[in-house]
């Protein structure tokens, strides 16, 4: 299934409900999949119908009790920023939490932070956990997925605060690192959710960025250096997941940072994954 939330004309009700295949969505519901996203094996009889092109689509999940992501999980990417290459039984995946506040739907409009003159585009593959749990086995670690979506795990790669600081203090580098994950709208998220059943195997799916219809990421899901599994029985461990948490999987190589160039306002940034769709967000 295509689940999505959407917001009605005229009233501007937020419902949620099954994308299907004349063009039309149904009402499952007021509210947004957050709402289902725990029992997506019994959803509700729809109340009704509306024309997809007569409703704007929202988030998936605009306020997700957990964003979740990882860094470093593309040796490609790891090498094209400057990286060695990674063992990675010598690791564990590099886990981060970007604020609920950052999520941005499909359509929605990224505004440029004053905090960071290089903000840069990260296509991802996004894990939706629909059944929660603490210390997930791996090999069950795909049963808690629900569904996936597309992700755009925008990121500010030099911060700006106004005064100077010790940038050669290992500290303040990785800081201003993670800071630059948590701006409004830094986790574009949409346009809809494509149920597990319909994705029989995550790691085959092809992810691809352009901006302004030039192509700048292209990459496919089995490159990762943990897979989806992987990365959902290790943050099992350190937290307990819950229905409707997001997992943002890594992003490959092909990023502004490596060549140097950032985002303008007025640069439209399209993610595809293969059977998910397209999740376009235009910056300001």
């Amino acid at each position: 299934m295509k689940l999505a939330t959407y917001r009605l004309p005229g009233d501007g009700g937020v419902r949620h409900g099954e994308i299907v295949g004349d063009g039309r969505v149904t009402d499952l519901g007021a509210g947004d999949l957050g709402a289902v996203i725990g029992a997506l094996g019994a959803l509700p009889s729809p109340v009704g119908t509306h024309a997809l092109d007569e409703v704007t689509l929202l988030a998936p999940l605009p306020r997700p009790g957990k964003v979740l992501a990882v860094a470093a999980n593309y040796q490609e990417h790891v090498t094209e920023t400057g990286g060695d290459p990674i063992d990675k039984s010598r690791i564990s995946p590099r886990l981060f939490l970007k604020p609920s506040t950052a999520v941005s739907g499909p359509g929605e409009e990224i505004a440029l932070p004053s905090v960071s003159p290089s903000v840069d585009w990260e296509a991802e593959l996004v894990a939706v956990i629909g059944r929660g749990g603490k210390d997930i086995p791996l090999e069950r670690a795909l049963d808690h997925v629900g569904a996936y979506t597309i992700g755009n795990d925008v990121s500010a790669r030099r911060m700006d605060y106004g005064h100077e600081r010790d940038t050669d203090d290992p500290a303040v580098a990785f800081f201003d690192w993670l800071n630059g994950k948590w701006p409004d709208g830094f986790a574009a998220m949409g346009p809809y959710l494509v149920t597990a059943d319909e994705v029989p195997d995550p790691q085959k799916l092809e992810v691809t960025l352009s901006v302004n219809g030039q192509v700048r990421q292209r990459g496919d899901t089995g490159q990762m250096i943990f897979n989806i599994a992987e990365l959902v029985a290790f943050a099992s461990r350190l937290m307990t997941l819950e229905p409707g948490d997001v997992l943002y999987t890594g992003t490959p190589a092909g990023v502004g940072l490596a060549a140097g160039e950032f985002l303008s306002a007025g640069d439209e940034m399209t993610v595809r994954v293969t059977g998910l769709g397209s999740l376009v967000n235009r910056v300001r």
